[in-house]
């Protein structure tokens, strides 16, 4: 059920989610983009974005914590871009490409890459994974939409990820990029595990296939190694990152550490980019310690503050202290593709996910940190 202290109305999901995209375009001046956005959210919500936030969601969906089959991310770029996107699942449609079909011809899509690989991905007996097919619907300003799809490795169980992977790589004439990410990013047995395998739908040069590695139970260390697979990146990046926004954690055992590699067509079997994504509503007591911790990273790489502020003011209004997950992960983005901090946030149209305990001398440490950080 919707927190009521935050939500009056009887909306819909896709009111709601929709004023929160809106939102978010204004505070970043994106206003031009506000006709593809709403019209690509309500197609990719489907018949479950006319249901409402105040009654039980009709299919509960892993995008989000509360269910939410949305969430929102701001990606800072070291070069000054912004980019907003929504993570989303279309729920209560009768294929799994539904969405994509519609959509393909108007935005121009280039889906050769997904149907060499669907059959692999989208199977015709029952999915044993979390979910079968993601969307990612990114928004730059002047710019046409771009779409972005994620699929499941694990979608026909847990040990045939590896196998699908491999198959999907092989399919996309990048066979040699396994091995490589097995070595790097897949060492320690069971607790590493192919989590994503994501591709961009556009004909852009540097359109890319990533994908991604869930780490149960890793340390900055697991990171590192696997960030070594990219050429160039300092590790001391990763270990910095881990320090700032997992504030002391040795272990992320609450939430999986997350790594992820960029290919584009026609490179080598080595990865151009390498990504972190950090849980950070795994290690905080509530979000206001999740954004104290937030601009201390943003500050390292010399982004502005208020930037974030902004947003979190576009998607909820209530007291940071009140809950946990608002900002629910954050990532790291290094290589010649790009590099930059994204930060993601969640609707919340159902649930807040209650503060947790806070020990006082880690407030004072974190209020000094994000008063630091903001000069």
């Amino acid at each position: 059920m919707a927190d009521l202290s935050s939500h009056q109305q009887n909306l819909s999901l896709h009111q709601h989610t929709g004023g929160q995209l809106d939102r978010l375009c204004q505070a970043f001046a994106f206003a031009e983009t506000t006709g593809n956005t709403d019209q690509l959210l309500s197609g990719l919500l489907g018949p479950a974005g006319e249901s409402s936030i105040l009654e039980p969601p009709i299919w509960a969906s892993n995008v989000s914590d509360d269910t939410t089959p949305v969430e929102f991310s701001v990606a800072f770029d070291a070069t000054g871009g912004r980019a907003i996107r929504v993570l989303g699942e279309s729920v209560g449609i009768g294929r799994s490409r539904e969405f994509l079909d519609a959509i393909a011809d108007r935005y121009q899509l280039a889906t050769e890459r997904f149907d060499a690989v669907q059959d692999l991905f989208l199977p015709h007996d029952e999915r044993r994974g979390p979910f079968t097919l993601w969307y990612s619907l990114i928004f730059r300003s002047g710019a046409p939409p771009k779409i972005k799809i994620y699929l499941n490795p694990q979608v026909s169980g847990p040990t045939l990820a590896d196998s699908l992977v491999s198959e999907g790589l092989q399919r996309l004439n990048i066979a040699d990029a396994f091995d490589p990410m097995v070595m790097h990013a897949l060492t320690r047995g069971d607790k590493d595990n192919f989590s994503f395998f994501a591709l961009d739908l556009d004909n852009d040069p540097l359109a890319r296939l990533k994908v991604y590695v869930s780490h149960e139970d890793a340390n900055s260390a697991d990171a590192e190694r696997a960030a070594r697979l990219v050429p160039g990146i300092d590790p001391m990046r990763i270990r910095e990152f881990c320090a700032i926004l997992g504030g002391g954690t040795e272990v992320y055992q609450d939430r999986p550490l997350v790594s992820s590699y960029s290919f584009v067509e026609g490179g080598s079997g080595r990865p151009g980019n390498y990504s972190l994504y950090l849980p950070i509503r795994g290690y905080v007591p509530d979000d206001e310690v999740a954004r104290a911790r937030v601009l201390a990273i943003m500050a390292q790489y010399d982004i502005d503050g208020t930037e974030l502020d902004r947003a979190l003011a576009a998607v909820s209004t209530r007291s940071l202290r009140d809950g946990r997950g608002l900002i629910a992960h954050v990532s790291l983005r290094l290589g010649e593709f790009g590099s930059g901090i994204t930060v993601y946030l969640s609707s919340e149209a159902y649930r807040v996910l209650p503060p947790r305990t806070r020990p006082m001398l880690g407030v004072l440490q974190e209020y000094g940190r994000s008063s630091e950080s903001v000069h």
